[in-house]
């Protein structure tokens, strides 16, 4: 049997632009999780690095992580903020794995109570769904394969879900965006667009577009998410 050259060759460029995305973005650190996002002052999980990473000096009781967690998510409507708790939380969640895998059950929980009830347009139903999708991509990216609960999660398309039901949300085509990075099958052209576009109106979005990925000499966000390109289709 003849493999046709023409498939050959895109299989071998997917091949190529794949190693060539995961090693940049392994370089720079892992997108959901290597950079603090500003959320103007609102309410997270503790934090007192002045970094984006924990520094060592923390005294959090991650016996509350869970409650903490899905409490500040219930408190906001606020995609951004929804994004940097989540973060904090996989930063401490990889500190308690029994803490870990109980976020990831009661947020996946949480995101099929909301995909079954009759409002399928409600932002609280929509923001549930983001929750444990964003949650397990940054799972995936920062807790290592082993013993990972969030591996047979696709968060990406939860978040896609999530797009579907929130409707016009340029922070959370933000998020899907980021997602996208490092993944070279998924476009996320589309989504960095649209969150583009939004942030003329929105001035929180805007300054996060805008920030540098890791230090001065790094790209902006919003330079990051419009390079990512889809490797191959068919």
């Amino acid at each position: 049997m003849k493999f046709p050259i023409h498939s050959f060759q895109r299989f071998l460029f997917a091949g190529i632009l794949a190693m060539s995305v995961f090693a940049a973005t392994a370089l720079a650190g892992p997108p959901l999780i290597c950079h603090s996002f500003d959320i103007d002052g609102a309410k997270s999980l503790p934090w007192v690095s002045h970094d984006w990473n924990l520094s060592g000096g923390e005294n959090y009781d991650t016996s509350k992580l869970v409650a903490d967690t899905i409490g500040i998510l219930d408190s906001s409507q606020v995609t951004l903020v929804h994004m940097e708790t989540l973060r904090r939380a996989t930063l401490y969640a990889r500190k308690d794995r029994v803490a870990a895998k109980e976020l990831m059950t009661r947020l996946i929980a949480r995101a099929e109570t909301a995909k079954s009830s009759g409002a399928s347009t409600a932002p609280p139903s929509a923001l549930a769904v983001f929750d444990a999708g964003y949650l397990a991509e940054a799972y995936k990216q920062w807790l290592g394969d082993q013993d990972n609960p969030a591996q047979r999660f696709d968060g990406y398309a939860l978040v896609q879900l999530a797009l579907q039901r929130r409707g016009n949300d340029p922070q959370m085509e933000f998020a899907a965006a980021l997602i996208a990075v490092g993944k070279p099958l998924i476009d996320g052209q589309e989504h960095a667009q649209k969150a583009i576009a939004g942030a003329k109106n929105d001035a929180l979005l805007a300054r996060n577009l805008s920030a540098r990925f890791l230090g001065p000499q790094s790209d902006t966000l919003s330079a990051m998410i419009t390079r990512t390109k889809l490797a191959a289709k068919e």
